[in-house]
């Protein structure tokens, strides 16, 4: 892990440049059109499956106007001087009848467009979930876990009401308008024609309350993607064991209290924008029928039309058109809500991850080890001074090399260049005469093993933790590496053995136990290189000399770069390699360095005086 002034280095890094964008309107409609091809795109492979569920829609809005039909040959039926009686039960046949079949037309509707609704939304989480993996470390560090977990629970799970309900809903109500207007200009060309007057006031709070929508959509989305990382921070075992070490948690829950009541007022004013569009159409709704009834009677009494006409435009027509037309305008708001939706989530889509396999870039299959540096300088943009320094470095296969160095020298920074965490901005790093820029990244992976200073591991079985690195090791082999890092102690006291669960982080294990599953992780892996970071530092003597004894294994015909911190590591070395403020300043054994006199000698004399050597490894 990065030690010293390279955190505050790292973190400046990872800060990333900020772009504003000052647009204008124009602007915004071009993009804001531009998203909804690319979100329509995403039904383009669901074509038959979409045209299917449309013939359905209309099928279905055909047959919902059966009951239209009935009611007004009923109300005329009966209000004819001689009604008959095979006439009125051949209506309401037709009636249940069209009801029956409307309900299973509906059913196979609902089907169809929930598997291609769910197809998409599963689409976009892939989709995602496989940009986010892309991302260099970097990415990570800069970015908070809430917040990158929010998109994939809070923002997608709002996309998947959009694209289930809205979608077909809008050709649903399309269709059924469409319908209920040919109906009822077959019925009255007068009444239909002052229906149509009436449709534009729905329009006019439509485009204001589409706008207010999309902001407060947005500001909602951000403040809850703040509060899941808040969460995702303090509810975690390290985050309750701070809080409980340092008696914060009144802090905490005024902490909380305050993302609490924001969110609770960014999601009443969402609220409230939807209740007052709402209320503005259900107005509509009431105030239209009545109309409709005024101008129905009018033309009644004048002999223009027929009650049973009036009384199937007030009601089941007017009904159905102005649901549909209310439902229309409602999804137009939400349409435009959902887009700060797909913003978000195309946002982290289209990021480009800054550490990529090049164009060509060639399998890496065979590794001897050898690893070079030649001129490498990296800087993290911020600092005024270079992690490294035109560091120039031949290792040969199967060399144990130790790097030491005051915090802040470049120990940390040089490890995470051989795996490709980041890249340099000038030099080579190469790995068997490969620049390792010039190989895919998964290649390259493969034949790295690394062992952190602090060991992750997942809330998990111990033989699963284990077997992340090998996923087909055998019982035999995963057996073979637990005894190599002297772990069969400690998994004979487990309750269920290798199924045990370690807990969150590996909380239920020591930090020394810890260390040894990572150990056993990585000789279970049996990889050429190997990168370690102080992996003895949170074992006591005992299992340190265990240790000790497994690593000497485990190095032999592998090439070791090692950040030290003990005595012991140092002399079991073929090189040490002292870096100081990003340059290499010394190379050597343990005793040609001594004699040197220089940084090396002087962090000896601090450091490793007092310190028995209990490593039991000569020095090389």
């Amino acid at each position: 892990m990065p030690d010293g002034s390279e955190v505050d280095a790292v973190d400046s890094y990872c800060a990333g440049p900020t772009m504003a964008h000052d647009w204008g309107e124009d602007d915004r409609v071009r993009a804001d059109w531009a998203l909804v091809r690319r979100v329509l795109s995403y039904f383009r492979p669901h074509l038959t499956l979409g045209l299917a569920v449309v013939a359905c829609i209309g099928v279905g809005a055909v047959l919902g106007l059966a009951p239209a039909v009935v009611f007004k040959e009923l109300i005329d039926l009966l209000g004819s001087p001689e009604p008959r009686f095979g006439t009125l039960l051949a209506l309401v046949a037709v009636a249940v009848g069209a009801a029956v079949a409307g309900g299973l037309v509906g059913v196979a509707e609902s089907y169809l467009s929930t598997l291609i609704s769910q197809s998409i939304v599963s689409r976009l989480r892939a989709q995602l979930f496989d940009r986010l993996v892309d991302q260099s470390v970097g990415f990570f560090t800069r970015t908070r876990a809430g917040d990158v977990l929010s998109r994939l629970n809070n923002d997608v799970g709002g996309v998947e009401t959009v694209v289930a309900d809205t979608a077909f809903g809008l050709v649903r109500n399309l269709l059924v308008t469409v319908a209920a207007l040919a109906l009822m200009l077959t019925f009255s060309w007068q009444l239909t024609l002052f229906i149509l007057v009436l449709i534009p006031l729905v329009a006019l709070p439509m485009r204001g309350a589409g706008k207010a929508s999309y902001r407060a959509r947005t500001r909602t989305q951000r403040k809850h993607a703040e509060l899941t990382a808040y969460l995702q921070e303090m509810l975690g075992i390290s985050g309750i064991l701070l809080l409980k070490a340092f008696a914060r948690g009144r802090y905490e829950r005024s902490r909380f209290g305050r993302h609490n009541d924001e969110l609770r007022d960014l999601e009443v004013r969402q609220a409230m924008i939807s209740r007052w569009f709402a209320m503005v159409m259900q107005s509509i709704e009431v105030a239209g029928p009545a109309l409709i009834m005024l101008l129905g009677g009018y033309l009644v009494i004048t002999g223009q039309t027929t009650v049973g006409t009036v009384f199937v435009f007030a009601t089941v027509l007017g009904s159905q058109l102005a649901g549909s037309i209310t439902s229309l305008a409602t999804m137009h708001v939400n349409v435009i809500g959902s887009l700060a939706l797909f913003n978000r989530l195309f946002e982290y889509i289209d990021m480009a991850p800054e550490i990529s396999d090049r164009p060509g870039a060639r399998h890496l299959s065979r590794v001897r080890g050898a690893i070079q540096l030649d001129e490498v300088t990296f800087r993290y943009p911020g600092t005024e001074r270079p992690a490294l320094d035109r560091v120039s470095l031949d290792v040969e296969p199967g060399q144990l090399v130790a790097l030491v160095g005051p915090s802040g020298a470049g120990k940390t920074t040089l490890t995470n260049l051989v795996p490709r965490f980041f890249d340099p901005q000038s030099g080579t790093m190469r790995i068997d005469g490969h620049d390792v820029r010039d190989v895919t990244l998964n290649s390259l992976g493969t034949h790295i093993g690394i062992v952190f200073q602090d060991t992750f591991l997942f809330h998990a079985s111990l033989a699963d933790n284990l077997r992340y690195a090998h996923p087909d090791a055998t019982d035999e082999e995963l057996a073979a590496a637990v005894a190599a890092a002297h772990l069969d102690g400690l998994v004979a006291t487990l309750p269920e053995g290798y199924n045990t669960l370690v807990g969150e982080r590996g909380h239920r294990l020591s930090g020394g136990e810890k260390q040894r599953v990572a150990i056993a992780r990585v000789i279970l892996k049996d990889p050429q290189i190997l990168i370690l970071d102080e992996a003895t530092s949170n074992l006591d003597s005992l299992s340190e000399q265990l240790v000790q004894d497994a690593l000497d294994r485990l190095f032999r015909g592998r090439t070791s770069l090692v950040i030290a911190h003990r005595l012991s590591t140092v002399l079991a070395a073929d090189q040490i390699c002292v870096l100081d403020r990003g340059r290499l300043v010394e190379r050597g054994g343990h005793r040609d360095l001594l004699a040197l006199g220089g940084v090396y000698a002087a962090q000896y004399q601090r450091q490793f005086r007092d310190e028995p050597d209990r490593s039991g490894i000569p020095a090389r």
